[in-house]
């Protein structure tokens, strides 16, 4: 199709998110890089935000769906039916994952996850309150959207009121404001790193001291690793890099291996209150769909396979050595292959996607830090790749 038409329809028909998309167009995808009709290369630093972890057109992924795409697709609604991309998925995690996290709900996103998250706390519970951070986003659903955290999160809630009742934001890293979570608290939720808010990382037993919080009165701890799990912080999943096991572990994005799938996770004592009072307490129905798990399958047997995630902060590292010097950069803050590099000013910002652009660079800012970019690659990202990037952003950053 002509390029002019093909642009003008994407406006027209393509439900829009912003006044001002970005517009390139892609042929195709592999590794590292995406590639435009024109054939020109650029470097893939967003990875779908942290989803492509093992690479566009990992060639196992591929295989893994176009075989499962061939036995069978969509079947019957999740839960019903035995099906084995699903029943082995969920049981090589549970191998992985820690413990008593055993029993896996399939969803379809992240925004889905975190809302049968958020489901499964009040039902076991019994209680209504929710507490969030400030500065945290979770998906973009009624209930996950009450989860944005006060003040910030209200340019995006307000237009969109009454949202759900009963939710509070605390201040991550604030060790005297756990004392807001009560016995009235069904669920704190929280990313053990924040990654919208322009990645922060936890302060030395911030984590450990929420999770005993949340012991003390009975509330559940509630992880959102939905861009944090799957390798990228440096561990299989942040919780482990952290040292604390939440009752619930939300995930999605590279969990899916590029397909759409999510996931919450529990241990039974918790996930099975879903079962009855009433029966069907969550139910979906594409969910678990056997093509993306097989896909998910496929891609987190690579990760394991191949060692790809011990590779993962040796290469952020490097990110880090490469730009640490460089007199635009005020800041670069980092967990994994997971960085914000500061530049201290929106402007600049803005121009430096301009600036990446022409240069054949894609990276973008956070919801709530748009003085930072992002650097958040394919995991299998390889160092020389790392330092070509890396260069080629110094390029960017003398023009500033």
């Amino acid at each position: 199709m002509n390029d002019h038409i093909l642009r003008k329809q994407f406006l027209a028909h393509v439900a829009q998110t912003s006044p001002s998309p970005m517009l390139v167009e892609v042929a195709r995808a592999e590794g590292s890089f995406f590639y435009t009709p024109e054939g020109k290369r650029y470097y893939d630093l967003v990875a779908g935000v942290s989803v492509s972890n093992v690479g566009h057109a990992n060639p196992e992924v591929v295989r893994a769906v176009q075989e499962q795409a061939a036995r069978y697709m969509h079947v019957m609604v999740y839960g019903e039916l035995i099906e084995t991309p699903q029943v082995t998925y969920a049981a090589r995690l549970a191998e992985r994952l820690p413990k008593p996290l055993e029993s896996v709900y399939f969803v379809n996103s992240g925004a889905e996850a975190v809302e049968g998250a958020l489901k499964l706390a009040k039902r076991f519970t019994r209680r209504t309150e929710v507490i969030s951070m400030r500065r945290a986003y979770h998906g973009s659903t009624h209930g996950a959207m009450s989860l944005m955290g006060a003040p910030e999160g209200e340019e995006w809630k307000n237009a969109f009121r009454p949202l759900l009742p009963d939710f509070r934001a605390i201040e991550f890293n604030d060790f005297a404001q756990l004392e807001r979570i009560t016995r009235r608290t069904a669920c704190v939720v929280a990313e053990p790193v924040q990654g919208e808010a322009g990645v922060r990382t936890p302060a030395s037993g911030y984590l450990e001291a929420l999770r005993r919080r949340c012991d003390e009165v009975g509330a559940l701890l509630v992880f959102d690793e939905i861009q944090t799990g799957m390798g990228r912080t440096g561990e299989l999943f942040a919780s482990l890099k952290y040292g604390v096991t939440p009752d619930i572990m939300c995930l999605a994005k590279a969990f899916g291996g590029g397909m759409p799938l999510g996931a919450f996770v529990a241990r039974h004592e918790i996930m099975d209150t879903l079962q009855a009072n009433p029966v069907l307490g969550h139910i979906t129905t594409f969910g678990g769909h056997p093509v993306c798990c097989a896909a998910g399958l496929a891609a987190f047997e690579y990760l394991l396979a191949h060692r790809v995630v011990e590779g993962v902060e040796r290469k952020g590292a490097l990110y880090e050595e490469l730009f640490a010097d460089h007199p635009a950069v005020r800041e670069i803050r980092r967990s994994g292959l997971l960085l914000a590099v500061e530049l201290g000013d929106s402007a600049k910002l803005y121009r430096i996607m301009e600036l990446f652009k022409e240069a054949g660079i894609l990276s973008d800012w956070f919801l709530y830090c748009d003085t930072a970019f992002r650097i958040s690659p394919p995991l299998t990202i390889s160092e020389e790749e790392v330092r070509e990037s890396a260069a080629i952003i110094r390029g960017c950053l003398d023009r500033l």
